[in-house]
């Protein structure tokens, strides 16, 4: 019986981590079609499901439209790789091993320079404002990084950078650079970054018109937030 129980086992982690890797590939694959790539740049990563101490990431210089399931290294917390083959990006290394090695919940970590939200964190005030029913839905759960450390080259940025982001908030605007989004699952971390740059879309527009911004009153925004994030909880509504 106990034999059994242990293949069982194993065939269960199996399913978990294959599962993993082809819903990483899809998020990869998935950007790049809506045009949230910059080149081999830029990084998604997932914890390896039923570890704690590696994640999967993909070789340097691979193009996010050729990413497929079986192409992702495990990368230890410490940088080494433990399985796969291909070149550890040392700056998607610095920033990620230590988000998913501080932030447990975070999961799943996908930094991008997609142009909307990148946009936004060249101005001197990148914040997201209560203009729609989108926009409000970030507003507690945005951390802004307000110093530009340049490209990173050691793991303290990735640690400076997981105290910024802190264990509640699932976006981070990173100053003068990009944004970067946590979740539990592939699913939940792309369905917030997708709905990230739509929100900065519409505001850039909005305030390219010169005109004024109109904001939601403080008092009706937790009152529209509410069913929103109702929505985004039904079955199928965060599944690539």
């Amino acid at each position: 019986m106990r034999a059994v129980s242990v293949r069982r086992a194993d065939t269960a982690a199996n399913s978990a981590a294959r599962q993993a890797r082809i819903d990483l590939a899809a998020a990869h694959r998935l950007a790049d079609r809506q045009g949230f790539s910059e080149g081999i740049f830029n990084h998604f990563t997932l914890a390896l499901p039923d570890t704690d101490d590696r994640y999967l990431q993909i070789p340097f210089g691979l193009h996010w439209s050729e990413v497929t399931a079986s192409c992702f290294m495990e990368v230890g917390h410490d940088g080494r790789v433990l399985s796969g083959i291909g070149d550890v990006e040392r700056s998607a290394y610095c920033i990620h091993a230590p988000i998913h090695r501080l932030i447990p919940s975070a999961a799943c970590v996908l930094h991008t320079h997609m142009p909307y939200a990148s946009a936004l964190t060249r101005l001197a005030d990148p914040r997201i404002e209560a203009i729609g029913q989108t926009e409000i839905a970030f507003l507690d759960c945005v951390a802004y990084d307000d110093d530009f450390s340049g490209i990173a080259f050691d793991p303290t940025e990735g640690e400076r950078l997981a105290a910024v982001l802190g264990p509640h908030n699932r976006v981070l605007f990173m100053a003068n650079h990009g944004v970067l989004v946590v979740g539990e699952t592939v699913a939940e971390a792309y369905d917030r970054l997708y709905y990230l740059e739509r929100a900065c879309q519409v505001q850039l527009y909005a305030m390219w018109t010169g005109r004024p911004l109109r904001q939601l009153p403080p008092g009706d925004r937790g009152a529209h937030v509410a069913p929103i994030r109702r929505l985004a909880d039904l079955p199928g509504q965060a599944r690539l």
